[in-house]
């Protein structure tokens, strides 16, 4: 028992390593999508077709590839990553380009009337954004940033390819040291449930607050 403890221990570890990748990609793949997003609906040409690039590149490409290019190519030119900070850079990247064309989509969602309303108030194109369009298009995009959080956290399993100790990888440890495999990956395949019902309520929670502090925001 004190033996699978010590077991157990490793499996904890792997999963901070986890919550951390979590956590940073999304900070990356959040701002990529604004970024890509709002870049989509770009009145200048080449920030369309740069945003287009991005998003089309990242989207058609494997996480693998994209993983082993950050880690084993990067450093070629002068650009050393280490294995975390590889890991974070390409599931941001990729997972951002997904919710790219979220960001797109709901800002297109809103009425025509809110976008008439602004100028009727003699609100800029920013500050209509800002103010109006973006709170509204934010509710909207919840519900599948929420997705894209949980399918990121999934994704962290790749990381284990470039060593970097993640719930996955300390699974292979712990079966590889006991010769036992449905404990560990039985152990991983729970907490990953758990992270991604965490995910689900901190979304729906948020969703639930900001309906209710919108009616101050509709024109």
């Amino acid at each position: 028992m004190t033996q699978w403890s010590g077991y157990f221990g490793l499996i904890l570890q792997g999963a901070l390593v986890t919550i951390e990748l979590t956590l940073m990609g999304s900070v990356l793949a959040l701002v990529m999508a604004f970024l890509a997003g709002m870049g989509r609906l770009s009145r200048f040409f080449a920030l369309r077709a740069l945003a287009t690039a991005y998003i089309e590149f990242f989207r058609g490409t494997s996480i693998f590839v994209q993983l082993f290019f950050a880690y084993f190519v990067l450093p070629l030119v002068g650009f050393e990553l280490t294995p975390l900070q590889a890991g974070v850079l390409a599931l941001g990247l990729n997972v951002g380009a997904y919710a790219a064309e979220v960001v797109r989509g709901a800002v297109q969602s809103i009425g025509r009337e809110q976008h008439e309303a602004c100028i009727a108030l003699n609100l800029g194109r920013w500050q209509g954004l800002r103010h109006v369009i973006l709170p509204q298009a934010f509710l909207v995009m919840l519900p599948t940033f929420g997705n894209n959080v949980i399918e990121l956290l999934k994704a962290t399993s790749v990381v284990s390819l470039i060593s970097l100790a993640d719930l996955t990888f300390q699974a292979q440890v712990v079966r590889a040291q006991t010769g036992n495999t449905m404990v560990p990956f039985a152990t991983i395949l729970v907490i990953y449930f758990i992270l991604a019902l965490l995910i689900s309520w901190g979304v729906r929670s948020l969703e639930r607050r900001m309906a209710r502090g919108l009616d101050g925001v509709r024109v």
